[in-house]
């Protein structure tokens, strides 16, 4: 589709289309920038004030050392996060995502030490894929609970994980540790890696057919299957990728540790799922940005950070984390409320 070229017209000194726009104007600009980003917006300001409150506490909070290892913890919590946002915002839930993130890593790792190294990346996504695939069909065409389905893909591949090496840790080859040990100009690869991701599947989910389709399935899945839109293929759809993304973590998390283990990525769910929410997503579905989810992912890299700075204790860590979702829950049950209203 073309667009037809405006008008020309012609200017005078008493023509007022070059005038700065008016006060009212410039204010519909800000209120639809903070109606569309405004829950990322909180996000940001968020992560700044408590980044400078940790770093006014403690002096090794910004040093490079430390940034730089929160850059790669915030860079495997956020890969997995993109994949995960879409499956959320198709109004489903995946629970596996930490054991396709460690499962991933590791058949990657096997992968790489056998007769064709560079089939290691590849392998390590298509087991993602694989997860996701399963568990998109037991949702669509099994009908069943997305949180039964993935729960018990959960013990599937952490089992599987278990019998494939028998519980015995895999060394990654020096070749794949660039992705998470090595540095561009001072920032991580990971981070590199993270960053492209979050603006190639912002742009999917906002401006392709595919993308905008996951929206409205999970907005309401009724009216988009009446609309024409092929509700199951979307789901599974958004499963497959939630799976590749994990995949893509678990190969970033592997490198990181130079080690792949059967137990990597074992409650790496409940902060994925976390990044997720906290990044605005709606758990009922049809709401959700991946940049929100990159900001949802930082803001818990802060968090165990200062616990660990702070020398606090780690239970109540695990009690702050909780909260915290509890908390972003409640806040998505109280904005659905208020647009019901309206």
């Amino acid at each position: 589709m073309t667009s037809t070229p405006p008008a020309l017209t012609t200017t005078t000194h008493d023509d007022q289309s070059a005038a700065p726009a008016p006060a009212f104007a410039r204010q519909s600009r800000g209120r639809r920038l903070t109606s569309q980003w405004g829950s990322e917006l909180a996000l940001a300001g968020l992560i700044v004030l408590i980044g400078a409150a940790i770093g006014v506490s403690n002096d090794a909070f910004l040093t490079q050392g430390n940034l730089v290892n929160v850059m790669r913890a915030v860079a495997v919590i956020g890969i997995a996060a993109i994949g995960a946002t879409l499956v959320i915002i198709a109004g489903n839930l995946d629970l596996s995502v930490g054991s396709v993130l460690g499962y991933s890593g590791l058949v990657g790792a096997l992968a790489m030490h056998g007769q064709i190294p560079a089939l290691g990346i590849p392998a390590a996504i298509a087991v993602g894929v694989a997860v996701g695939l399963a568990n998109g069909l037991l949702v669509t065409y099994g009908r069943v609970n997305p949180f039964i389905v993935t729960l018990g893909m959960l013990s599937v591949v952490r089992g599987l994980a278990l019998i494939t090496t028998n519980g015995t840790p895999q060394e990654v080859p020096e070749s794949l540790l660039f992705i998470g040990q090595g540095e561009v100009a001072g920032i991580p690869v990971s981070v590199i890696l993270l960053l492209a991701l979050v603006v190639i599947a912002q742009w999917f989910l906002s401006r392709t057919i595919t993308g905008r389709r996951i929206t409205a399935v999970g907005d309401n899945p009724k009216a988009a299957f009446l609309a024409g839109i092929p509700v199951r293929r979307t789901i599974i759809t958004a499963f497959v990728l939630g799976g590749a993304f994990a995949a893509i973590a678990g190969i970033v998390n592997a490198s990181n540790l130079a080690l792949a283990t059967t137990d990597a990525g074992a409650g790496l769910e409940l902060d994925i799922i976390a990044a997720v929410i906290i990044g605005g997503a709606s758990l009922t579905g049809g709401r959700g940005s991946i940049i929100g989810a990159l900001l949802g992912a930082t803001l818990l890299a802060l968090l165990r950070n200062a616990f660990v700075l702070l020398q606090l204790s780690p239970y109540l860590q695990v009690t702050t984390i909780g909260a915290v979702i509890i908390l972003a829950a409640l806040i998505d049950q109280l904005r659905l409320r208020r647009a019901e209203r309206t």
